[in-house]
């Protein structure tokens, strides 16, 4: 199937799949919103706040998160999840990717769950696993790991265990989907792509996989939350009483 320009085909997989366009019926993204090239080298368009800095206070604020660190992991996380959704879904559906170029993706930094991403060009990549790779770790997770290190001192260990945990999640995701949908097709691509990705050296030994179901090796922090507690994934079944940072990397 080739990728149709509003890429269609993801809407019946909700929100974390679908992926705005310039053929969108809703129209373009904004002009004023921040590409992700521009967030994560932290300049703003115009006299618009750094998008990253005010994403990282939007996420603190919604959660009352006590530390930066935990709603930068937080932000970071919710982010993967949506590229890699978008990413995988696209591969798995269209034997395809639109080219996900961070030069070409506008990201709405205060807008609530799922992220709001707006792609101005559609242009088709091969839907292979290095493709994936190249398009969302290297293109995105590793440019966003930088500047999250940099201003946020965030352990690599805990950005990569949470971009593995958000592939593992948009994976799960994207097979229930195709189960209960009769497309035996598209699980099974799905899980090869996922196999693919998770013996990536950045994803390697991020946890443990069993079909879809996954175990991660590190904590993203959320227990930090106030009434959080730990995810479905995380290394802990209670949350832990030792320092935070004992436990990040």
């Amino acid at each position: 199937m080739d990728l149709d320009p509003d890429l269609a085909a993801l809407r019946p997989l909700g929100g974390f799949f679908v992926l705005r366009t310039h053929a969108d019926s809703t129209g373009p993204a904004p002009a004023g919103l921040a590409t992700l090239a521009e967030t994560y080298a932290g300049r703003a368009p115009g006299a618009r706040r750094d998008a990253l800095a005010l994403r990282v206070e939007t996420v603190a604020a919604r959660l009352r998160a006590p530390e930066p660190r935990v709603s930068a992991s937080i932000a970071q996380q919710g982010l993967a999840a949506r590229l890699w959704s978008v990413a995988l879904a696209c591969a798995a559906l269209y034997g395809r990717l639109p080219g996900l170029d961070p030069r070409h993706l506008r990201w709405d930094p205060v807008a609530t769950a799922p992220d709001d991403l707006w792609l101005t060009e559609v242009r088709p990549l091969p839907g292979d696993a290095a493709a994936l790779a190249d398009t969302v770790l290297h293109g995105h997770l590793e440019p966003l790991g930088e500047a999250l290190r940099a201003r946020y001192g965030i352990a690599a260990g805990l950005l990569r265990g949470n971009a593995g945990s958000a592939l593992a999640g948009a994976a799960r995701e994207l097979d229930r989907w195709a189960r209960a949908h009769g497309r035996t097709d598209v699980a099974e691509r799905a899980r090869a792509l996922t196999g693919e990705l998770f013996a990536h050296p950045l994803l390697r030994g991020t946890g443990t996989r069993t079909a879809t179901a996954f175990r991660r090796r590190s904590c993203c922090l959320y227990y930090r939350v106030p009434g959080g507690g730990v995810c479905g994934d995380c290394c802990f079944s209670l949350p832990p009483r030792s320092s935070p940072r004992a436990v990040s990397g």
